[in-house]
């Protein structure tokens, strides 16, 4: 009998889908980003594909494909672990959870300790196999990776990034004002350690402790930064501090926590500086010397942040898990707040959660245990981590705050929360949510500029054996139809008829991809197969080379050598859908220098964008959405009182499927990474859980 955790041999393979439906997908989906000049070449292109290079490539993946549970997982996490730039705004997303209900835990290290108790309890569930399986309509998911949620750390090599868990860890970290600490949370059968108000008195002691040792400036203290640098300048760095056998077994006490929690010394003047705090953190610079919170974090792991107010958000470590994984937790999380308040003011009070609640969570028993004969005793103090500081680490902290610095310069974060309406208006006339707000980002888009432009969305597919995600590509042409005749002079009811055709067929793309049936997996996973073979025959005919002769580039096969790819999957518009009551935001950087990062989540009656940029007109764009939404809302009430009738919709796979989060897909510059580094793969994202 399977796991809760390893029930992936219990799915269904994620399939592949035939090569000429793949192909046809991909073409209709460049349609709306190409002149007809482009479009031709693109069509060309693929056909020759077809007629040559691809079904053989086709063959090689399905017959890579027979012995694995997932013919992308593998070139997904090389993307992943291969990427060699800054994680901070290139990878790590972020969620900012909704404020605890019980009034007393409005101040910082109350919501820590509240955070971190109902955090054990899950962590007890999931080790103990009692966690409740995720499901979609009574489907299972894949749940695998759950186990590289705690206790696992990014560590960089020259040569790439891997992946290291300790499924036993014990201990989590605490960093205020860069410095870490550390002791022991749970015991050997994974039950927490503490009661809330004991943990609180070693937040308090910590704080104390960090605020009173805070004498040196951050080119002296933030080990922490380092983790922001260029995957290679961080792995000499962990190299040059691991010489020093204090400093080694301070790296491995970090990477081997279950999580880290960042107490802030900040409360956030607007709901923007919110998003970028949990984002990148704050760069402030006094005197010289940086002040800010982004020297407080360490991005290699799970992070919970507190703000000095009790605002709080996790800073999540993408590259062994998706945005459902850790958003599975914080609603589990959250749901345990909302149930211990309500049982304070009727402890009989029947809950309508679906969650079930650890029986080690505070709303549970919760509290220390006795130590068993024979097991090892928990260090439960609090204990700084000293480092010894090389002129090498020194320099090195400086440069990585000046580049992390730099980096959070460039970013822009904008918030809409829009409160007008929500799904249920939206339902009501009869749209699916999110396609809906899909062709908002696209009208407003067109509107600023004329154009439409490469946009992706996550479709989860972890239904399957270790899902990840199909990228949905927005732009149709009928959502190409439906932007330009908003735009036009045309009647309202052609203009909603438009949108109803634009979003009918989002749907139907959305449950397509939800299938595995979408073309960017299936592309990627060929294109990998071509580059790998490349890279040996480069290395096999090398070895024949003499007299310093070099061999000719290998040519790309036709489709990838189109122009049309890149277009393809470049995405200007990054979106991605979290819905969830126990979140108030999220969101992450754009994927590209000129496009915009949209993390949305859709509620019953308000719609929340956190909309990211490289300094492009972000706060004009949301604006514009915002425009959008008052315009439609408005065209449908009339046309809604002259039809006189209710048109309702009803909520399909292609919407529960795409309530989720996916980041990393191909794009941030990868095609000139691919050109380095053969050798890589790719890692995905998304899901939707039952809202609580």
């Amino acid at each position: 009998m399977s796991t809760i955790t390893d029930n992936a041999k219990d799915l269904p393979r994620l399939p592949i889908p035939p090569l000429k439906e793949t192909c046809d997908r991909y073409l209709r989906s460049l349609q709306g980003l190409q002149s007809s000049a482009e479009h031709t070449n693109s069509v060309n292109a693929v056909n020759y594909f077809l007629q040559n290079e691809g079904p053989a490539l086709d063959q090689k993946l399905r017959s890579y494909a027979q012995d694995k549970l997932s013919y992308i997982e593998e070139f997904w996490d090389e993307s992943y672990l291969n990427y060699s730039d800054s994680v901070v705004l290139a990878l790590n997303p972020f969620f900012i959870l909704e404020d605890d209900p019980t009034p007393s835990r409005g101040s910082q290290l109350m919501r820590a300790s509240s955070l971190i108790i109902s955090s054990l309890g899950f962590v007890h569930d999931l080790r103990a196999d009692i966690l409740q399986p995720d499901n979609v309509r009574g489907i299972p998911l894949d749940m695998s990776q759950y186990k590289r949620l705690f206790g696992t750390s990014r560590i960089p090599t020259q040569n790439g990034c891997v992946m290291r868990t300790k499924s036993d860890s014990r201990h989590i970290i605490i960093a205020r004002k860069s410095q870490f600490y550390w002791f022991d949370v749970i015991d050997d059968e994974n039950r927490p350690l503490f009661t809330e108000q004991e943990l609180h008195s070693n937040l308090k002691s910590i704080v104390e402790d960090a605020d009173s040792n805070n004498t040196l400036d951050a080119s002296g203290r933030s080990i922490g930064v380092l983790t922001t640098e260029n995957r290679k300048i961080w792995s000499s760095n962990r190299d040059f501090l691991s010489r020093n056998t204090d400093n080694a077994n301070n790296l491995d006490m970090i990477d081997q926590a279950l999580f880290v929690v960042c107490l802030d010394d900040i409360t956030p003047e607007s709901t923007a500086q919110l998003c970028d705090n949990m984002l990148c953190g704050t760069s402030q610079v006094k005197d010289g010397i940086q002040v800010g919170t982004c020297t407080n974090r360490w991005y290699d792991k799970l992070q919970i942040i507190i703000c000095e107010n009790g605002a709080a958000g996790i800073n999540f470590e993408h590259s062994g898990v998706d945005g459902h994984t850790v958003l599975r937790f914080a609603a589990d999380i959250y749901t345990e707040l909302v149930l211990l308040f309500a049982k304070s003011i009727n402890p009989v009070a029947p809950t309508l959660f679906k969650s079930k609640i650890s029986p080690y969570s505070k709303s549970a028993k919760g509290g220390p245990h006795p130590v068993p004969e024979g097991h090892s005793v928990p260090d439960t103090a609090p204990k700084r981590l000293e480092w010894t500081y090389s002129n090498e680490i020194k320099l090195g902290i400086r440069f990585a705050e000046t580049r992390l610095s730099d980096l959070i310069c460039q970013n822009e974060a904008q918030v809409l929360e829009f409160n007008k309406f929500g799904k249920l208006f939206i339902t009501k006339h009869g749209f699916s949510p999110d396609a809906f707000v899909q062709m908002a980002f696209q009208a407003a888009y067109y509107n600023l500029y004329g154009r439409t432009e490469c946009t992706y969305e996550p479709a989860m597919t972890k239904a399957f054996a270790h899902g990840r995600t199909e990228a949905i590509r927005t732009v149709s042409p009928e959502a190409v139809k439906f932007v330009q005749l908003f735009n036009s002079d045309a009647p309202p009811s052609e203009k909603i008829a438009s949108l109803r055709a634009a979003c009918d067929y989002h749907s139907k793309l959305s449950k397509d991809c939800s299938k595995g049936l979408g073309h960017d997996r299936h592309l990627y996973a060929m294109l990998r197969i071509a580059d790998i073979e490349n890279e040996r025959d480069i290395k096999k005919d090398a070895s024949h080379l003499s007299n310093g002769a070099t061999q000719p580039p290998k040519v790309r096969p036709s489709l990838y050598s189109d122009p049309g790819y890149s277009t393809g999957t470049t995405d200007i518009l990054s979106t991605s859908n979290c819905g969830n009551p126990a979140l108030r935001l999220f969101g992450f950087a754009s994927t590209s220098s000129n496009g915009f990062g949209i993390g949305y989540i859709i509620r019953d009656n308000s719609v929340s964008l956190c909309v990211s940029s490289k300094h492009r007109q972000t706060k004009r764009f949301i604006e514009t959405i915002s425009a959008y939404f008052v315009e439609v809302e408005q065209m449908l009430i009339k046309l809604h009182k002259e039809a006189n009738k209710r048109s309702a919709y009803v909520e399909d796979e292609g919407d529960v499927y795409t309530s989720g989060f996916s980041f990393f897909d191909v794009p941030v510059d990868v095609q000139a990474e691919r050109k380095k580094q053969v050798s890589n793969r790719n890692v995905g994202v998304t899901l939707e859980i039952d809202e609580y």
